[in-house]
């Protein structure tokens, strides 16, 4: 070995302690030393501690990537409240939901849902509120199920009962019920996406439960007008 290389490793080893692929290299080779009857346990120690540090590595990635999809959403749906508050009349709001909300969620449908009164008509509209029968709300939320799901967010993939409601092909949806309170019918908005994975039932709602909370009492104010 050159003595320029030997004198930098002497004082500084790190530089081969830090390198992965030189240690795998010099335990190679001091197991080559030691015959196939003989078991390095060092060698052995620093590969179970390798497998470790690869382990730890993956899961703090891990972490920072969903402490950063976490930030991101959470940008997403602040952005999509303020948009919701800068109407000025009911009209607009609903024309919002389209042109500004939507792509602020980056979701391809947005519609809210509302029943019917008692002698207004019903029907599914083109626009963003679609006015439906009595019990469509629970009808849709329960998506042919026997047994209600209660009044909780629902993420799944597109169902047959939402199909008329979306206006076009989603993949799949989220669903969020809304309490309009004492006198009213319950209402849902309804968000569909093209991707097959933007909405599982294994993913958090913690942002949507902000979202429609919002929603809710902006709507609210309208409806007291």
């Amino acid at each position: 070995m050159d003595d320029t290389v030997r004198d930098r490793l002497l004082a500084d080893p790190a530089l081969i302690l830090g390198d992965r692929e030189l240690m795998r290299a010099l335990v190679a080779a001091r197991e080559a030393d030691l015959g196939d009857n003989v078991v390095d346990i060092r060698g052995r120690a620093m590969e179970a501690l390798e497998h470790r540090l690869d382990r730890l590595e993956t899961a703090h990635e891990s972490v920072i990537s969903a402490a950063y999809e976490n930030q991101s959403g959470t940008q997403v749906i602040h952005r999509a409240v303020l948009s919701l508050l800068e109407p000025m009349d009911f009209a607009a709001f609903l024309e919002t939901l389209e042109t500004d909300v939507a792509p602020a969620l980056r979701v391809e449908t947005l519609k809210l849902v509302m029943e019917a009164v008692d002698g207004a008509p019903a029907g599914a509209d083109t626009g963003p509120l679609v006015v439906m029968p009595e019990g469509s709300v629970s009808r849709m939320i329960a998506a042919g199920r026997k047994a209600p799901r209660g009044d909780d967010i629902v993420l799944r993939r597109a169902s047959a009962e939402t199909r008329a409601v979306h206006g076009t092909e989603v993949a799949s949806e989220a669903l969020l019920p809304l309490d309009l309170g004492p006198g009213r019918r319950p209402a849902l908005l309804v968000m569909g996406s093209l991707d097959p994975t933007r909405f599982s039932p294994a993913h958090g709602t913690d942002l949507l439960r902000f979202f429609a909370q919002a929603f809710r009492l902006v709507l609210i104010g309208w409806l007291r007008e």
